[in-house]
């Protein structure tokens, strides 16, 4: 089984094979992102916003990765909070990311490629009295 070409399988001991599926990567990179301070939200182009307006939450907003038999590329889309240092913020989502995808899939991150796409302002106008933060993406 050590010779099969399908990228993430695993052999346990005769007990089966184990596939891990590129949109769980997908996840992984994008929950590790958004775990990084400074990142406002990840930028998911149409498609992410289509899931949006659906009401659905999409952990992979923002993500696209390349899965090997043993290695893994990613590209991330993220907004960065207005003020935050960009490179220090996407230093961090590099090495954040890379650990949480090595740490859980067993995956060897080649690359982990940041691109900010937008700035999110505290919204001026807060008329609500939540708690949340109020953001404006430009």
């Amino acid at each position: 089984m050590e010779d099969q070409k399908d990228p993430l399988v695993t052999s346990n001991d005769g007990l089966g094979s184990v596939r891990i599926a590129d949109e769980v990567v997908s996840v992984i990179a994008g929950l590790a992102a958004m775990d990084v301070e400074g990142v406002a939200g990840m930028s998911g182009g149409l498609i992410g916003g289509i899931a949006d307006l659906l009401g659905r939450k999409n952990f992979s907003k923002g993500v696209k990765v390349e899965v090997g038999e043993r290695e893994a590329a990613v590209d991330l889309s993220i907004v960065i909070t207005y003020g935050a240092d960009i490179r220090e913020v996407a230093t961090n989502v590099q090495k954040n990311v890379r650990q949480a995808i090595e740490s859980m899939s067993g995956l060897k991150v080649v690359e982990t490629n940041v691109t900010v796409q937008g700035v999110a302002f505290p919204n001026e106008s807060s008329d609500d009295a939540s708690d949340e933060d109020h953001v404006r993406v430009h």
